[in-house]
């Protein structure tokens, strides 16, 4: 939501100050323009990254409108969800954790946390490596090794948008100077007729320009950075059930694995060790 507020700020400033000089709202207004960069930034865009992730880029924009879901609150819950399932290993045995992770939305324990459940990475993530613990043929280092894979080569899909939105935007000024051309190119064939059509024609001619030059930095260079900091708000959700897990399979209490787990969250978020415990041990009771 501060991304739209934001680049309606960065807007809304930007026509205030030129009204203020005297500038008039229809001068901006040239189809012509709009055309060669909409048409220029989109052709660009589909020819280098394609309709999948064309898709996943709108997906990722749109996302932006939503706020951060990986708030204090879905952090406790990740906590209290982890210190109960490994509760449940402790009491009963690894065996006891396979009708969860089986089919997790029917799981006693993790259908009661839906901010988990809505993440699909992030519970096949977990479920996944907690079948892999269950059959007892990889050790925690090499367990460690593949978490570490898996979430290396998911960040690096995930940010595939991110650098799509960034590089579109990086190519607008460029765009914008061809449109300006174009334009100045007609206006050449103006030479010598009335000097205010001619002037009409340079200023459209650098309206392209201008829009080239806003789009880069008022809009789309604040989305990529907002949809990179989403990114990496879910890289370090997805590091918490690494950190945690890593610690069960080596066999530490459920106390310590979900520690080694909120220790990697940011300070921001993140809930006190008071806080955790006793949210932990509220519900396990």
């Amino acid at each position: 939501m501060f991304v739209i507020i934001g680049i309606v700020v960065v807007l809304g400033a930007t026509m205030v100050g030129y009204m203020m000089h005297g500038g008039k709202i229809g001068v901006l207004i040239q189809i012509n323009e709009f055309v060669v960069l909409g048409g220029a930034g989109f052709g660009s865009f589909l020819a280098a990254n394609g309709m999948k992730n064309l898709t996943a880029s709108i997906k990722g924009v749109m996302g932006l409108l939503k706020p951060d879901p990986y708030t204090k609150a879905a952090y406790c819950d990740l906590l209290k969800m982890m210190y109960q399932l490994f509760n449940v290993a402790r009491k009963e045995g690894l065996l006891g954790l396979e009708k969860h992770i089986e089919e997790p939305e029917k799981s006693d324990i993790i259908k009661n946390f839906p901010t988990f459940l809505a993440n699909h990475h992030a519970s096949a993530f977990f479920c996944d490596t907690l079948k892999v613990i269950l059959t007892g043929a990889v050790g925690p280092h090499d367990l460690s090794e593949m978490m570490e894979l898996d979430l290396e080569i998911a960040h690096a899909e995930a940010n595939i948008p991110v650098e799509a939105v960034q590089t579109v935007g990086d190519a607008m000024p460029g765009f914008g100077i061809v449109a300006a051309v174009l334009g100045v190119i007609i206006t050449m064939g103006k030479i010598g007729g009335d000097a205010a059509a001619i002037g009409e024609s340079v200023a459209a001619a650098l309206v392209g320009t201008f829009l080239g030059i806003l789009l880069a930095y008022g809009i789309f260079a604040p989305m990529s950075r907002a949809m990179q900091l989403r990114l990496n708000s879910e890289s370090q959700y997805l590091n918490c059930l690494r950190f945690a897990l890593f610690s069960f399979a080596r066999g530490e209490s459920p106390i310590t694995c979900v520690e080694f787990a909120r220790r990697n969250i940011e300070p921001g978020v993140r809930p006190g060790f008071a806080e955790m415990e006793k949210s932990v041990k509220e519900k396990a009771a």
